[in-house]
């Protein structure tokens, strides 16, 4: 068996383990259980921080399902609505990103050259972590921030030079 086939039937393995645990979640949301469904949820588990296309291509290249984008779309802010995924708007992103992390209060920090995105604990632990100096008569419940710097592997491709700095966006290039 070749290296792809072994990483293939790992990654089967643990997304059928994952999803075995979606079904009670979606039973007790009142959701109906739909293998279309378990894919999104197990594959945005084991890879957080998915658009839309990334999921269909990870659900459709494990051989799994075959969703559409408009079913996609569809079973996420159906997912969204009953609290199981969470969306992700990121400054640059050219699509929206959607994780199952729901049940804390977190943060993201974002790669501005790969774009790679990792959660960031909240240092204050509640909702909404910061105090507006002014909340124009609104009851504040959350507050989203996004870090944005540069990940390890891409300071050491600009410092080799396989990353030319006009490539860079503004903030890196200075």
């Amino acid at each position: 068996m070749s290296n792809i086939e072994e990483n293939r039937t790992a990654q089967k393995h643990k997304l059928h383990k994952i999803a075995t645990d979606w079904r009670s979640t979606l039973r007790n949301a009142h959701i109906r259980v739909t293998s279309q469904r378990l894919a999104v949820l197990s594959t945005l588990e084991a890879y957080p921080h998915s658009s839309a296309g990334e999921i269909i291509g990870y659900v459709n290249a494990g051989e799994r399902e075959n969703l559409t984008t408009q079913g996609t779309y569809v079973i996420l802010q159906q997912l969204e609505q009953h609290g199981l995924v969470r969306r992700v708007s990121l400054p640059d992103s050219a699509s929206v990103r959607w994780e199952t992390r729901v049940a804390d209060n977190h943060h993201h920090v974002q790669c501005v050259v790969c774009g790679r995105v990792e959660d960031v604990d909240c240092v204050v632990g509640h909702a909404p972590c910061l105090t507006p100096a002014d909340t124009h008569d609104m009851e504040i419940f959350e507050a989203q921030i996004v870090f944005r710097g540069l990940c390890k592997e891409c300071k050491a491709k600009i410092e080799s030079g396989a990353i030319r700095k006009e490539d860079l966006p503004y903030l890196v290039a200075q």
